[in-house]
């Protein structure tokens, strides 16, 4: 026990060299994590923001344009350019809302459904090897990081995520 708080405390004191290197292993981990969709989405003419877009439409079927505006953080007309291409490929429709008519609720169509299963099947596969090799306990503390890095509003975003599909 006194062993691992030892590891514990030793964590609180880290140096600009461990750090530059968490850094520099994000990075990398970051393209490794974007390389495989990057490939499929490449021979489309699509982006990582279609990636998002489509990502989070699948995630919370019936988003409205601007709950998906506010979960990706871009501007409207960079998400307008996004989803038209979408729409017009035949990946994303959007329907009028129960409610509010006024409002545009984003679905994946079934060739959506397909290319959002392609580029997580791939981001899976990277994922699970990458926790396989590093144990539970890591996968436990590199999600705790990765919350204490969120800005608080991203971490309310996130957790509501989490909620949703509890």
């Amino acid at each position: 026990m006194a062993e691992t708080s030892a590891k514990g405390e030793s964590l609180l004191f880290l140096t600009d060299e461990q750090l530059r290197k968490g850094i520099e292993a994000m990075f990398f981990a970051y393209r490794g994590f974007t390389a495989d969709p990057d490939r499929i989405l490449e021979t489309m003419d699509y982006g990582r923001a279609h990636h998002r877009a489509i990502h989070f439409i699948n995630r919370s079927p019936g988003l409205t344009v601007s709950g998906l505006l506010a979960l990706l953080g871009v501007t409207k007309q960079s998400l307008n350019r996004v989803l038209r291409t979408l729409f017009e490929d035949g990946l994303v429709e959007a329907r009028v809302g129960k409610t509010d008519k006024r409002e545009r609720r984003l679905h994946l169509t079934e060739k959506g459904a397909a290319l959002e299963r392609a580029l997580s099947d791939a981001q899976r596969a990277r994922m699970r090897a990458a926790y396989r090799a590093a144990g539970p306990q890591a996968v436990q503390g590199f999600r705790t990081v990765l919350e204490a890095m969120m800005d608080p509003e991203m971490r309310r975003q996130y957790l509501g995520l989490r909620e949703e599909a509890q």
